[in-house]
């Protein structure tokens, strides 16, 4: 007869045991979870750039949690720094939250020159650009390449995607264009996008007005960000239709509009800033809060200046694949770069798109930084570093600059709780450098190294990636 108090006995251990191999699995999983989200970066002593403020304040500490920015503290306030964490020393150094690229294309050019997006990536976060909107692309393939870039976030920026561009029948850009002749059209085509996960939608040039302000109105009951290139949609009437920004300083410069407009990505309007219908534009354009993206890269290196060798010999452009160089010549050809005009009155047109890009600036005009990268001569990620140099060169001060290229473009993907700032909560994109931007701008370049969701990149790794 078995006694009862021994198998009771002999049932309790059993069962203690068990439970205490249950806890301690438990205990051991749940060790090694809390040990990789509590895994931290410290950027110790670093003078922070202040995005809101547009200043640097010294003697800071960010501490870096998973993905994300935990706590950013004067350094003689920070509390004890966990043994295992990855500590960084800042003194001497200024970090900066990622830069944004508010134009690009993951696919146009590209596809012609036989470069896939992934060959390319990683020069922007070489480059400290961490986030980049794409300004129009084939949506399908833009959305894989935008998901690819998730995957690989240590070799990748994050990418915002577009619309395709919203055009006349025949698109200009047939590769990427969408053909909307009726205002009708829109809601089905804006539905079809948001499905597609679409945050802004873009009017390109042939456009006209009845669709453009369809595509917007249509565009802000989905809470869409809408943004121009604009051609036939005059500026006057696109800003009283309430767009939100303008690509490239010619769709505020065309303020003119002749009938036979050529349909050329190199269409030069006429600038005249003394003509009250100029100044009354730049006053609407304020008034409205209308963003303005210049890109004033594309046209210094693609349409105007192409020949000087400062552009053509750029260090800078030796960093892309092969075959896009080899196609940026046969691309330039094809686009009638440069023009006809001497070399002496392209650069005054060029200073002229300049001087009304400092105009904007100076009228409250928010502005941002976009490339247009990679159109011929515009390099991926580093093409951003000469977009803020000149910039700086039409009269707008470094830390401006700055903050266009951070909370500005955060601002327009509608990403602000998430970007454009160093602030607890955030998402750990940043760049440190061992110069100081706000004396000079070219210190931008000066990049040791980019974080980029928690993930520490090193410029010199990321560009083994790049394609040769």
């Amino acid at each position: 007869m078995i006694n009862r108090g021994v198998f009771s006995q002999f049932s309790w251990r059993i069962s203690f045991t068990l439970r205490s191999l249950i806890l301690l699995a438990w205990a051991m999983f749940n060790f090694h979870v809390v040990t990789a989200d509590e895994a931290r970066i410290v950027i110790e002593e670093c003078s922070l750039f202040d995005s809101n403020q547009g200043r640097m304040i010294p003697r800071q500490t960010v501490v870096v949690r998973g993905d994300r920015i935990e706590s950013v503290s004067a350094s003689d306030s920070v509390r004890a720094i966990p043994h295992a964490a990855i500590r960084i020393d800042g003194r001497g150094k200024y970090l900066l939250p990622g830069l944004i690229d508010a134009h690009v294309h993951v696919i146009h050019v590209l596809d012609f020159a036989h470069v896939t997006a992934d060959e390319i990536l990683p020069l922007y976060l070489a480059a400290g650009v961490t986030s980049v909107r794409s300004a129009g692309d084939e949506i399908v393939a833009a959305t894989l390449v935008s998901r690819y870039a998730e995957t690989h976030a240590e070799r990748c920026p994050r990418v915002f995607t577009c619309s395709p561009l919203i055009d006349a029948d025949p698109p200009i850009h047939r590769d990427i264009g969408r053909a909307v002749t009726d205002p009708g059209q829109v809601p089905a085509i804006l539905e079809d996008l948001l499905d597609w996960k679409v945050r802004t939608l873009k009017i390109y040039a042939g456009t006209q007005r009845d669709v453009g302000r369809a595509v917007i109105e249509e565009g802000h009951r989905r809470g869409m960000i809408v943004t121009a290139h604009l051609g036939r949609y005059s500026a006057q009437d696109a800003v009283a239709d309430g767009i939100d920004c303008l690509e490239h300083i010619v769709s505020v410069s065309n303020y003119v509009i002749p009938e036979d407009m050529p349909r050329t990505p190199g269409f030069r309007g006429r600038i005249d800033f003394d003509n009250p219908v100029c100044r009354s534009l730049v006053k609407q354009l304020a008034e409205r809060h209308v963003y303005v993206d210049p890109t004033l890269s594309v046209y210094r290196q693609m349409i105007l200046l192409p020949d000087i060798p400062e552009v053509r010999d750029s260090p800078d452009n030796q960093r892309v694949p092969q075959r896009l160089r080899d196609f940026w010549p046969i691309y330039l050809r094809r686009a009638g770069c440069p023009q006809d005009d001497s070399l002496e009155e392209r650069r005054r047109e060029f200073a002229k798109l300049q001087e009304l890009t400092g105009i904007l600036h100076h009228a409250g005009i928010p502005i941002l930084v976009g490339t247009d990268s990679p159109e011929p001569q515009v390099p991926p990620g580093y093409s951003m570093h000469t977009e803020m140099e000149l910039l700086v060169g039409s009269g707008i001060p470094p830390a401006s600059v700055l903050q266009a290229a951070t909370l500005h473009n955060a601002r327009v993907l509608q990403e602000e709780s998430r970007l454009g700032t160093i602030a607890p909560e955030k998402l750990a994109d940043l760049i440190l450098l061992t110069h100081n931007p706000l004396e000079n701008i070219r210190n931008t370049r000066s990049i040791e190294i980019v974080v980029r969701g928690g993930k520490i990149c090193r410029p010199a790794d990321l560009l083994k990636y790049v394609s040769p």
